[in-house]
């Protein structure tokens, strides 16, 4: 007896011990095989120096959600509880805005103010269907400052299944890259070009207006070049990356001189160019028609030395986004969204983290690249659909093509390419050439730099309506918003993100669901099914246990 009672207290002092010393070690493991509650280096990274708290406010949550949502929900759930136990730091807490119906109306208008818009769902339950309103946001604060995170990533023409996919594969770098716009202060420089009749401020306001949470930005003209090319190439070497916003002037020699050898220094450039000059607002006369033409800012051999060329026609395609036209005449016209095929709708399958999840981008009057064979990485980021057709310049456009049926089978062009990525150790475009003049330490090769050249300047540019300018990528006619902002600020970040923070958008997450459709029709099946299965294998067991006890008790 003594001795059982031995190894009974030398086995709790044992337990205790483990308990003890368990407590001291904290370790999580993650055995999901895509690996999403892992966090990447990059967002480790920018939560490790966090001294003072994180706090989150994330007002995803409420009783009747969509099952979609309530993952989705989950999963922001799960991810936060990653990033606190790497960093004490991180604290968070779910608010319910719409929970208290004194309050609901006001919370709504105070988040809406704020620029959380509420997300209206259709609910579908035993195949009945449902309107309920969410708040797919999260406001992060540090240091008496507040940050913005979208928990909803959305694509045009998706179902809620799709839309969540897209979103919890977008959680982890929305997260990290609001949480670094709170911890890490501003260090990249950004020079928008000015003096080649590039667009007019206001018709960057809101994609420069999203840099500047990020990047100091300032305007840079090179007007300066011609008389004194040497300071102009020092002023513009201080600047990390420039951005030509769609060009109508010709560039000078002296002009391409002194950016090229910003980019021999390992200058990032993002370039918007219209190959063809033809505006959409000029298609607005009595007539209803303009000419495209070819427009020459010799720049040709510039990006044909880094392998790409810009080719001087326009892209017709029948995946493209509408126009909308008054048709009738006085009171009795209506708006009506007309097929438009010079307004391609761009998309790619490439997994890069520039365009990886991405929403359609909206061009207007795209020309078509090729890339040519040097030492250059070359990343074809986006690219019109299959069925395109490519028209030569100069060309009649009239609004009169809305009436007329396209016949599919001229648009045989296949894939073009719209926007390139280039990547690697660039030659001078003036190497082995006479040069416009003498500059100090002049290089013929560069250091690893980068570049993005899109054939359509009005990509970047924003409407203006009243003179206020509207948010990047969104039709006020159709209320849909394109995927030209995120675009071009993942292509910046790209640029720019010595941190590997972009990276995060190529991680792959396989989310399932359930088929709601199919269990509202097969429920009634399912429930007699789960009833009578049971009550069978007893009925059988009872049969079968009878017949046994018989047989061994009678014989």
């Amino acid at each position: 007896m003594k001795k059982n009672s031995k190894h009974i207290i030398l086995l709790l002092i044992v337990l205790i011990a483990i308990n003890y010393l368990s407590s001291l070690v904290f370790k999580r493991f993650d055995l999901t095989q895509d690996k999403r509650y892992t966090l990447s280096m990059a967002s480790l990274n920018v939560i490790k120096e966090v001294t003072s708290p994180i706090v989150v406010d994330v007002f995803l949550i409420g009783d009747d959600f969509p099952s979609e949502f309530k993952r989705l929900q989950r999963e922001t759930k799960q991810l936060l509880e990653e990033f606190s136990a790497n960093n004490s730091n991180i604290i968070f807490h779910f608010i319910n805005p719409l929970e208290d119906e004194a309050t609901r109306e006001s919370n709504i208008q105070q988040l809406t103010q704020r620029g959380l818009t509420p997300m209206q769902l259709s609910v579908q339950e035993n195949g009945k269907s449902t309107q309920e309103v969410i708040f797919p946001w999260a406001l992060a604060s540090y240091n008496n400052e507040t940050v913005t995170i979208p928990l909803v990533k959305n694509k045009i023409g998706a179902s809620q299944q799709e839309l969540v996919s897209n979103s919890v594969q977008h959680l982890e770098y929305a997260f990290a890259d609001g949480f670094s716009k709170l911890t890490k202060p501003k260090r990249r420089k950004i020079a928008v070009l000015k003096g080649n009749g590039e667009l007019e401020d206001k018709y960057l306001f809101d994609f420069v207006k999203k840099l500047g949470e990020y990047y100091f930005i300032a305007p840079f003209t090179l007007d300066s070049v011609s008389v004194n090319a040497q300071e102009s190439l020092r002023q513009l070497k201080a600047f990390d990356l420039i951005i030509a916003a769609k060009p109508t002037e010709a560039f000078s020699e002296e002009e391409k001189q002194v950016l090229d050898q910003f980019t021999m220094n390992g200058g990032k450039s993002l370039w918007l160019i219209d190959q063809v000059a033809i505006e959409k607002d000029s298609l607005y006369n009595e007539l209803g028609k303009t000419f495209a033409i070819a427009r020459d800012l010799n720049l040709t051999d510039f990006f044909f030395k880094y392998g790409v060329r810009i080719n001087p026609l326009l892209i017709s395609t029948l995946y493209s986004a509408p126009i909308t036209l008054a048709i009738g005449e006085g009171s009795n016209s209506q708006f009506q969204h007309l097929q438009w095929p010079y307004s391609p709708l761009a998309s790619t399958i490439s997994k890069h983290p520039i365009v990886n999840n991405l929403n359609m981008v909206k061009f207007d009057f795209a020309s078509p690249m090729d890339t040519l064979k040097n030492n250059i990485k070359k990343t074809i980021l986006l690219e019109s659909a299959p069925l395109t057709k490519l028209e030569g310049t100069p060309r009649e456009i009239s609004l009169d093509l809305v009436t007329q049926q396209q016949d599919p089978s001229l648009f045989n062009k296949g894939n073009q390419s719209l926007a390139v990525l280039l990547e690697g150790e660039f030659t001078s475009v003036y190497k082995n050439r006479v040069k416009p003049f003498k500059l100090l330490n002049e290089k013929d090769k560069s250091i690893f730099t980068k570049m993005v050249v899109i054939a359509d300047g009005d990509l970047i540019k924003n409407d203006v309506v009243r003179n206020v300018p509207q948010e990047l990528g969104f039709d006020r006619w159709t209320g849909k918003t394109y995927g030209n902002k995120e675009f071009l600020m993942n292509t910046v970040n790209y640029l720019l993100d010595d941190g590997g923070l972009i990276n995060i958008r190529s991680k792959e997450i396989d989310v399932a669901f359930l088929d709601q459709e199919k269990i509202a029709s097969q429920k009634t099946y399912w429930q007699i099914f789960n009833i009578l299965l049971p009550l069978g294998l007893l009925t059988i067991f009872g049969f079968g246990f009878n017949y046994i006890r018989k047989k061994k008790f009678t014989g």
